[in-house]
């Protein structure tokens, strides 16, 4: 059942550990099939040294696993509360990387310092507030989800496709797996970037206009940014 997006996802996960975001078995990947809408996840801690595409668990939008021989990752409800929410989502990845969670420990949202920033994000990646202590006790993942929701409010999740969880660390979206690893990749490096940014003094970001110009130049109906598939 679905093992092509079985092996996406599978990568996907190996990918965040290639690209440092990842250490031990922190962190984790999901997509969602389009048709049938079950979503494929990560199993919970079994470790990536061993991990195999026949490992990935196939849960429905209500968390119940429909193939597997593991438990989904802990973090499913916060996915699949995400995935409800969002039916332009195709992907969903969350990791501990350093520097978004660096951010996210600190309770601070990454200002647009430049154009690196603003060619992935538009506007500021934003960090929610704290869960409370019943929201801690009581259903975590779901409240962990329900704040990132909170705070989006009625941005597009995908011209903004991370949030920081206060105390935690960033969950990442995208139109698929591949895209939500993506932007994971790109988030940690704006968020190092940033880190320096305020320790050389700059705390203004840039201007709306400039913001602008370099995101709708890569996003949108008007971006002309890369090449035409016909020209391929």
């Amino acid at each position: 059942m679905l093992e092509k997006l079985k092996h996406t996802v599978y990568k996907a996960n190996l990918d965040l550990v290639e690209n440092g975001l990842v250490i031990r078995t922190w962190g984790n990947a999901s997509g969602r099939d389009k048709e049938s809408g079950l979503i494929v996840i990560k199993p919970s801690g079994v470790s990536y040294d061993f991990m195999r595409p026949e490992d990935m668990v196939v849960i429905d939008q209500e968390g119940k696993v429909v193939e597997g021989k593991y438990r989904p990752s802990t973090d499913a409800p916060t996915h699949l509360l995400l995935y409800r929410t969002y039916t332009s989502l195709g992907g969903v990845v969350h990791t501990h990387s350093s520097y978004a969670t660096s951010w996210a420990q600190a309770g601070k949202a990454i200002p647009p310092f430049g154009t690196t920033h603003a060619d992935h994000f538009y506007g500021e990646v934003p960090c929610t507030r704290l869960l409370t202590q019943k929201e801690t006790e009581n259903d975590y993942e779901i409240n962990t989800g329900k704040i990132i929701i909170e705070k989006l409010a009625e941005i597009d999740p995908l011209i903004v496709p991370s949030v920081l969880v206060n105390g935690h660390g960033p969950f990442c979206w995208g139109i698929d797996t591949e895209n939500a690893v993506y932007n994971a990749v790109a988030l940690e490096e704006i968020a190092r970037i940033a880190f320096y940014t305020v320790l050389l003094g700059k705390t203004e970001p840039i201007s709306q206009f400039l913001l602008d110009k370099h995101f709708k130049r890569k996003h949108g109906n008007d971006a002309y940014y890369g090449q035409n598939d016909d020209k391929i």
